[in-house]
């Protein structure tokens, strides 16, 4: 999971500030590094990339003299490669043309990738699969004599995993393509003045001039000329529209939509369906208590089909990082710790009291798990855990940094022993196929140009089998 944006407007002072808050809107996508790639008139590219928040990377930047007129830019969670400067997008190649990319997604056949390019003469200065990506598409171009669309379908046909792609190139304009199953989302806009703009989400249009218009469609690839003339193709013909659940369970930001399908309403409509679990159990409970901050939509519903008191009782050190999409060189203790200081207790609210604690997701346990030590040592007498996503019991090779199942939780376990791992009275889960068919309904045809097929749901499935659901065991 990252976050890229693309724009290509009349040359204009305003064009890097757009990105990069554009970029400021997608934070939430990726904390590790940030950066942008423009092209001015005069041909000339200027990139800037480092370590850090995007406030941090960009904070000294001075005004400049030239107008750019095309530009990207990516904040980056890592999935792939290390946390080091070398590897924060976008990558550039000036071999064609001069190509700067960003990319959101995960490539899972990297090593045929490596060899292909072998043979290209083309070489890999980093571990990142998005630098595998930009020469694959690079070779692809200086082979098709500046056919777009050929280069494009070349490259989709070598590619396996995830992949939504931005890239500017000299000469040439801006493309813009998303993989043919689309777990990864992208979208785009319009200004009649300026021109094109795509980002990861619909949110990271706020206070530019471009309007959103709809989504890029799975298999789909967007030319934006340099003269601002628009070109669509379809090289992949064969999609499947499966955005990935996870994206409205935690990813995206509560008010972007995600082809067609507000994030928003999707976490209210999860919220009414952990209800209605819980409320099949007969569970007495006083007060329902969100794990700030994504988890308060679901809560606030809960609470209220419930007709039970919501708190807000765990206070969170806003800076503090998420501690989900810490990167794996972060052993468990530090993130143990990390937690410890995110949060805090008001201990009156948990005072001999019996509470629901309202999760977005159990991934790991660990933040949980050290939850449920800060209620008892408030004073809880009873504690359930509520998860408005499904168990997550498998790893996820299209973009959520899931290296290993066995550090999940829930793989291989029951609700009563994930119960038993966390120290408390019992667990509730969502039941995957409800939430994916009650959030269908929620689609908007007229964001998109055709009806989702599903849902990417590999991290809670084996592909091609129903799990059934599970009838939470508490042990008080």
């Amino acid at each position: 999971m990252c976050g890229i944006v693309g724009i290509l407007s009349i040359p204009n002072n305003n064009l890097k500030n757009d990105l990069i808050r554009a970029m400021t809107y997608l934070q939430h996508r990726g904390q590790d590094s940030a950066g942008i790639s423009t092209t001015e008139n005069t041909g000339k590219i200027k990139m800037h990339k480092d370590l850090g928040l995007v406030s941090a990377v960009f904070s000294n930047q001075q005004p400049e003299k030239d107008e750019p007129f095309m530009g990207v830019g990516h904040v980056r969670y890592s999935t792939q490669g290390s946390i080091i400067r070398e590897e924060a997008q976008p990558f550039y190649t000036n071999s064609p043309y001069g190509i700067s990319l960003v990319h959101n997604g995960n490539l899972t056949n990297i090593r045929e990738l490596k060899q292909y390019l072998l043979l290209k003469n083309r070489h890999i200065n980093t571990n990142s699969d998005s630098e595998i990506l930009l020469n694959v598409l690079a070779a692809e171009i200086e082979d098709s004599s500046t056919n777009i669309f050929d280069a494009v379908e070349k490259t989709m046909k070598l590619l396996e995993g995830s992949y939504s792609v931005i890239a500017t190139i000299k000469g040439i304009g801006m493309i813009a393509f998303r993989d043919p199953s689309g777990p990864r989302p992208l979208c785009y806009g319009h200004s009649s003045i300026n021109g094109y703009m795509f980002a990861s989400e619909s949110v990271a249009f706020t206070d530019t001039p471009y309007d959103v218009i709809t989504d890029v469609e799975p298999g789909q690839c967007i030319w934006i000329q340099e003269d601002r003339q628009f070109q669509s193709n379809t090289p992949q013909k064969n999609t499947n529209k499966t955005p990935c659940l996870f994206e409205y369970i935690y990813f995206a930001r509560l008010d972007s939509i995600i082809d067609g399908i507000s994030v928003y309403e999707a976490r209210i409509k999860m919220g009414e369906c952990l209800a209605n679990r819980i409320r099949e159990q007969n569970i007495e409970i006083d007060v329902v208590i969100p794990v700030p901050e994504t988890s308060r939509t679901y809560a606030i519903k809960v609470a209220e089909e419930l007709n039970k008191p919501y708190r807000e009782a765990f206070v969170k050190n806003r800076y503090i990082p998420r501690t989900f999409i810490m990167s794996n060189s972060d052993e468990s203790s530090n993130r143990t710790k990390m937690v410890k200081m995110k949060l805090n207790t008001i201990g009156s609210e948990f005072l001999n009291k019996n509470v629901l604690i309202v999760d977005d997701s159990i991934v790991r346990g660990t933040t949980t798990r050290e939850l449920v030590k800060l209620a008892k040592i408030a004073g809880a007498r009873k504690i359930w855990i509520a998860s408005a996503a499904p168990p997550i019991r498998y790893v996820n090779s299209l973009g959520i940094n899931i290296p290993t199942q066995e550090e999940l939780i829930a793989y291989n376990r029951t609700s009563a022993e994930i119960a038993r791992e966390l120290n408390c009275d019992g667990v509730i889960y969502n039941d995957l196929d409800i939430i994916c068919g009650e959030i269908k309904k929620l689609e908007v045809n007229i964001f998109v140009n055709g009806s989702i097929d599903g849902f990417e749901v590999s991290c809670f499935r084996v592909r091609g089998t129903k799990v059934p659901p599970e009838t939470p065991s508490f042990s008080g």
